[in-house]
């Protein structure tokens, strides 16, 4: 799946929503500044929009990708606010080889806004507010996505973990890149409803 598809991925779950490669466990309250950094476009407050912030950031080329082929870059450019579980390029090329070229095909439009919905939850849920919901559901927590379907949130040591429909657990790498209009978890895996 090339970069380019990545970002339509994206957009289309925060569309839906208005309705990492790294091996290295990142502490779930770590902020990626440098991600904030590199933001293109902000708001009077000095914050992009979540879809601003992943398209000024190379590692965030194929989920910006399908965010546009999905339609989804108005809906996650609006107000919000929306926690996106955003996964990395290096995430997407984890899956089988032409998944995301095929998801990326306008006849597949439909599963691709459900895949991307799946990684955006309604409200602004940093990585604090998240470890509080996992320490008081007994060490989990179920995360209800904009497409409608859950997502367990654990702890593992202090990383948050989540495991999705088919058992499949991305780690969040980077946490709580706060946008205009809400929050931005990395994760090192696509997450599939």
């Amino acid at each position: 799946m090339t970069k380019h598809l990545l970002y339509p991925l994206l957009a289309s779950a925060a569309l839906s929503l208005a309705a990492c490669s790294s091996e290295t466990p990142a502490e779930p309250v770590a902020a990626d500044t440098a991600m904030a950094d590199e933001t293109a476009n902000t708001d009077a407050t000095g914050a992009g929009t979540i879809v601003d912030v992943a398209s000024g950031n190379p590692d965030f080329s194929t989920l910006v990708a399908a965010v546009q082929a999905a339609g989804l870059v108005e809906t996650l450019s609006g107000a919000g606010p929306f926690t996106v579980f955003a996964p990395t390029n290096a995430a997407f090329e984890k899956l089988p080889a032409g998944a995301v070229d095929g998801l990326l095909k306008p006849e597949m439009k439909s599963d691709l806004t459900k895949v991307l919905t799946y990684h955006v939850v309604p409200g602004n849920i940093d990585a604090a507010a998240l470890v509080q919901q996992i320490q008081a559901g007994g060490g989990s927590a179920m995360l209800k996505t904009v497409e409608g379907a859950e997502l367990t949130a654990k702890l593992d040591g202090e990383t948050v973990t989540l495991t999705d429909a088919k058992g499949d657990v991305a780690r969040v790498t980077t946490a709580d890149v706060r946008q205009s209009n809400g929050v931005i978890h990395v994760i090192d895996t696509v997450l599939m409803p």
